[in-house]
């Protein structure tokens, strides 16, 4: 996957029946009228990664929240991070919870795709634990914004390089959250459907016919 326009990502033809979503939510959480809320409605087995205090983040802590959440569901997942959540989610995904390489390299073989929203620049939260933006081994996607106040684009840009993931320039859309405008949004819902469409065996079988 490529640098696109938001305008011009292919619709996706396929369903989350075999996924289950799991949205990440950044400092304070997700209120009522956040995307990823209205996204959790949108897909009925959707889960929340919690955390104990909203307030307080924690790279560790909060990366081992998604270790958990991550346990306790069966088969294919799909996550959906925003702005500190999206480095608590790539953290737990380049780094094994109690030092079990084994238990890491299970959980990201389950975990199909990530949708990364308005990450929050690293140097805003050098108080919250040393982050290293490494490599990922699955298929992910970084939305950033020219106007957001968490994480200049360019920046935004870079850190998609080095998780290799697509990057897509929503423009003015600020920190794409509640307060500039993001409750419902089907674009959200779109990218998720793109990155589940790839576990399932209409796309599986679209690939054989283009190389078999």
């Amino acid at each position: 996957m490529s640098e696109r326009s938001a305008g011009h990502v292919r619709e996706a033809v396929s369903s989350l029946s075999s996924v289950t979503l799991v949205t990440v939510p950044g400092l304070h959480g997700s209120e009522e009228a956040h995307w990823q809320s209205w996204l959790e409605g949108e897909m009925p087995t959707a889960r929340r990664v919690e955390q104990r205090d909203w307030d307080m983040p924690h790279l560790d802590t909060w990366s081992e929240a998604v270790h958990d959440a991550l346990a306790n569901i069966e088969g294919p997942v799909v996550l959906a991070a925003h702005s500190f959540g999206c480095l608590a989610t790539a953290h737990a995904l380049t780094h094994a919870k109690g030092g079990s390489a084994s238990s890491l390299s299970l959980l990201i073989s389950r975990v199909k795709g990530v949708l990364f929203v308005a990450p929050a620049s690293p140097a805003k939260f050098r108080f919250a634990g040393s982050f290293s933006a490494r490599r990922l081994d699955t298929l992910s996607l970084v939305v950033g914004s020219e106007t957001d106040p968490w994480m200049p684009l360019d920046e935004a840009r870079t850190l998609a390089q080095r998780w290799n993931s697509a990057f897509v320039n929503l423009g003015d859309a600020g920190h794409i959250n509640t307060a500039a405008g993001f409750g419902p949004w089907p674009l959200a819902r779109h990218f998720v459907e793109t990155l589940a469409r790839r576990v399932s065996p209409e796309y599986e079988e679209e690939e054989n016919r283009a190389y078999g």
